[in-house]
């Protein structure tokens, strides 16, 4: 019989660690699975704000059918039989998809599961459950005044944010109730909850993962990526949703490696130990072989003026969400409104010059990075904000303003991304993002495998 202190244990591994658990007799599926549904439901936790659907009847189920699938010798891959959460813009068969909204709870029950989902569910993932969000995954702050907010792992007592819009997937991870996470990143939304809560997250290149079965917010910058709590966790995540093998890339060697460290925006009002954790973990990677370099990146302040009337994602937004504002604008949080709401005034005309000035520096900036591997920068300037602080309009929108201001150059880049955190132990989380170009996403995962491990090992 495994104590229960071994399934605590596994609840809070890797997934590597958990399967090895699985394939070593250590602990169950079933085990691990019930694991996770006592950590969602403690009345003390944050499950009630983590989840909006736990799946308490089915996942145990699934689980022990994965139990009795080992035990004949059939494990597809290293997800067979673990806990991972899915955030609630994926349909998943026979559930409704809220977005994190009250306007679509009476909407019919998904007929089938979302593409994603249905991948987890072909490589033996137990879905415990669909995870909170800022409503319509539309802001990076991770509020939710329908579903609640749950609480930041770091300085809990005193209530910080979790970040979005993926709120709920990273605080399943760090609490012990998913092994792995799925989320969306239309401007930062992975990134920024795993930076804030200690954790990993990536977002791959856009059309790496079809967005087929997720309620959309913006056509032209949506993506698909994991959070979980190593690179490895979420190269196998990633693996899976872009229906490839899985395999995890091998570590790039640290010697010689080029790092460009953006100079343009990206430090602007940042944050002094954010500054310090990442400068802190650069001198380390430069110490371990790696060859630093500036990248001046002028380009990157074209982006927010381009963007400032509510860029391609609230234009693409509006013209989803119209009908729906237009029979029931008063269910929406008004603050996520008030952004959709800008896409009104967008133009066609308008709409095609952003298209164009988009296609310009993204030809900008590949020409600038073209002699280093991957570029750097803060993921966040800033840590995590007391929830309390954000209660005016403008404290909201100002945060909001900030804390999408670094990632979201990535989605409008079109490229791949992962924050690692960078902190030191004891500290207010804060995560050191890598970028790499459009379409190598491998590569980029290869890099942060090395980085991670530099990082964490000094």
């Amino acid at each position: 019989m495994t104590r229960s202190s071994d399934r605590s244990e596994h609840a809070e591994a890797s997934i590597l660690a958990a399967a090895d658990g699985l394939a070593s007799g250590a602990i169950s599926s079933q085990q691990l699975i019930h694991c996770a549904l006592a950590r969602a439901r403690h009345p003390q936790g944050e499950g009630s704000r983590v989840y909006t659907q736990l799946f308490e009847s089915r996942a145990p189920k699934e689980a022990d059918a994965w139990d009795r699938l080992r035990a004949a010798g059939y494990v597809p891959t290293p997800l067979a039989g673990l806990p991972v959460s899915v955030k609630d813009l994926f349909d998943v068969a026979g559930e409704v998809t809220t977005a994190g909204s009250r306007v679509l709870a009476d909407r019919s029950p998904a007929e089938a599961d979302a593409l994603v989902v249905a991948r987890l569910r072909q490589a033996g993932a137990v879905i415990v459950g669909k995870t909170n969000m800022t409503e319509f995954a539309y802001s990076g702050l991770g509020l939710n005044p329908h579903y609640g907010t749950p609480a930041n792992p770091y300085d809990r007592s005193h209530g910080r944010i979790p970040g979005g819009s993926s709120s709920g997937a990273a605080i399943s991870i760090s609490d012990g109730m998913a092994l792995g996470a799925i989320g969306t990143d239309t401007g930062g939304s992975v990134r920024i909850p795993a930076a804030l809560c200690g954790l990993v997250g990536f977002k791959p290149t856009a059309a790496r993962i079809p967005l087929t079965g997720a309620v959309p917010l913006s056509r032209s910058l949506d993506s698909i990526g994991p959070i979980a709590r190593t690179v490895e966790c979420c190269a196998i995540l990633d693996a899976v949703m872009a229906g490839l093998p899985v395999t995890i890339p091998e570590p790039a060697l640290m010697a010689g490696l080029r790092i460009g460290i953006a100079q343009a925006l990206v430090w602007d009002d940042a944050d002094r130990h954010v500054v310090s954790s990442v400068q802190t973990a650069l001198a380390r990677l430069s110490a371990a072989g790696a060859r630093l370099m500036d990248l001046p990146l002028s380009a990157l302040e074209e982006i927010p003026r381009i963007n400032a009337t509510g860029g391609l994602a609230a234009a693409e937004a509006y013209a989803w969400h119209a009908e729906l504002l237009a029979q029931r604008s008063a269910g929406y949080d008004p603050r996520v409104a008030a952004r959709i709401e800008q896409g009104r005034r967008i133009s066609a005309a308008e709409y095609l010059s952003i298209l164009d000035a988009r296609r310009d520096v993204q030809q900008l900036v590949a020409s600038e990075i073209a002699e280093v591997d991957v570029w750097v920068m803060p993921t966040v300037p800033l840590p995590a904000p007391l929830i309390g602080e954000l209660a005016t309009d403008d404290a909201y929108f100002a945060a909001n303003r900030l804390m999408l201001r670094n990632p979201s150059l990535v989605n409008f880049l079109d490229a791949c991304a992962i924050s690692i955190p960078c902190h030191g132990a004891g500290t207010a989380p804060a995560g050191l993002s890598l970028v790499g170009r459009r379409g190598e996403d491998r590569r980029l995962l290869a890099v942060a495998r090395t980085v991670s491990r530099v990082i964490a090992a000094a």
